[in-house]
């Protein structure tokens, strides 16, 4: 499944994996929320309900990937690689404009891309 994340200027596209966190992000599509910038290489938003993790695979980010951080209930969008971090699970990874996640900022929209 692939969901598009987009404000009035940019528009990233994501093919999420089959994880149970996945699933959970895409049951409460579409979303409207503020993106916001953490740390030096990722923007962060967080969805209404936290997002279930088993059979949901902790790993190493790399640029481009979606992940959420269960400790906080965030979702992570990386613009630079980051490495691993306990509680951090892969959601996906960018299919296109991966160099526009960067830039986002303010109100975004996620909806699921057909």
């Amino acid at each position: 499944m692939q969901i598009k994340v987009s404000n009035s200027q940019y528009e990233i596209k994501f093919e999420l994996n089959d994880s149970q966190a996945a699933r959970d992000l895409a049951a409460q599509l579409p979303i409207k929320t503020q993106v916001k910038d953490y740390s030096n290489d990722e923007k962060i938003f967080y969805p209404a309900k936290k997002l279930g993790t088993s059979a949901t695979p902790e790993t190493a980010t790399h640029a481009g990937d979606l992940a959420y951080f269960a400790p906080w209930g965030d979702v992570v969008m990386y613009y630079r690689d980051f490495g691993a971090y306990p509680g951090l699970y892969r959601l996906g990874h960018v299919v296109a404009h991966q160099e526009q996640i960067e830039r986002l900022t303010g109100e975004i929209t996620i909806i699921r891309v057909e």
